[in-house]
């Protein structure tokens, strides 16, 4: 069994304010028994053209900050960043920390929102490389936001072998959105028989870019939500059972019935 929290927290666009915000979270995720927290996409500041100038390298104060919350309570992280890039826009970053404090992954989201009117690549260079890291007895998958949109992503990473995915955002509202997050995070846990950590931003209230509708969720591997923090600020812990995934694998063994084919 893995203890884990979903760390749904509001994101304003300040980074210190953020870290303050992520430390009472972990605090709370401690006081829980939690071994891994997990925060959304974007935690280092709010979405817009301003990240380009608020955007940290990955040994700057925020990713330091969070690396020295989790060695104080012995609770691996996984929260979203951005970094500089080569090109004067910047990386949409993940970090995976362990309990010590060390970064034992970053990966770059690789699928940009470009869709309802959106343009992240304007001020985010794509990534390339999918990450499989291991933080508290699990193999977790990462995925970010848009990325759950593209279910090659998540079977490429089962293939790297991972057994849980984790996926972060700050996804959007609009008509309809809110419904494709509950979907696509649930098909991604279904169709890999995989749990799967999900974590958005809360709403922030004084925002009005849309981002962040809540809805964090543990799923099993059947697709069951096990726990639903709905909108709002909150922290909850739930577990994830290995055994469970070898039972939904031994009923339903469709990892197993891939079959490779030519168009």
């Amino acid at each position: 069994m893995t203890r884990v929290s979903l760390c749904q927290i509001p994101v304003v666009h300040e980074p210190k304010t953020n870290l303050e915000t992520a430390r009472d979270a972990l605090t709370r995720a401690a006081e829980q028994g939690a071994e891994l927290a997990v925060f959304p996409e974007a935690t280092l500041t709010r979405f817009g053209r301003g990240v380009t100038e608020t955007a940290e390298p990955l040994d700057g104060p925020f990713v330091s900050g969070l690396a020295e919350a989790a060695r104080e309570h012995g609770i691996a992280v996984i929260a979203g960043v951005f970094e500089p890039s080569a090109d004067g826009r910047v990386f949409n970053t993940t970090v995976a920390l362990d309990a010590d404090g060390g970064l034992a992954a970053a990966y770059r989201k690789i699928h940009l929102f470009d869709s309802f009117g959106a343009r992240e690549s304007d001020v985010v260079a794509p990534g390339d490389v999918p990450a499989v890291v291991e933080l508290a007895g699990l193999r977790i998958g990462l995925i970010t936001c848009y990325d759950v949109r593209f279910p090659e992503l998540a079977r490429a990473l089962v293939d790297r072998g991972a057994d849980t995915f984790a996926v972060i955002a700050a996804w959007g509202s609009g008509p309809m959105k809110e419904e494709h997050w509950i979907t696509l995070v649930k098909a991604r846990a279904i169709e890999n028989t995989m749990w799967t950590i999900a974590v958005g931003q809360a709403p922030t209230p004084s925002a009005r870019d849309g981002f962040g509708v809540g809805r964090s969720m543990l799923v099993d591997p059947m697709g069951v939500v096990r726990h639903d923090l709905g909108p709002g600020h909150a922290v909850l812990t739930g577990e994830i059972d290995p055994a469970v995934t070898v039972s939904v694998r031994s009923t339903l063994p469709s990892l197993d019935h891939r079959r490779l084919h030519r168009s």
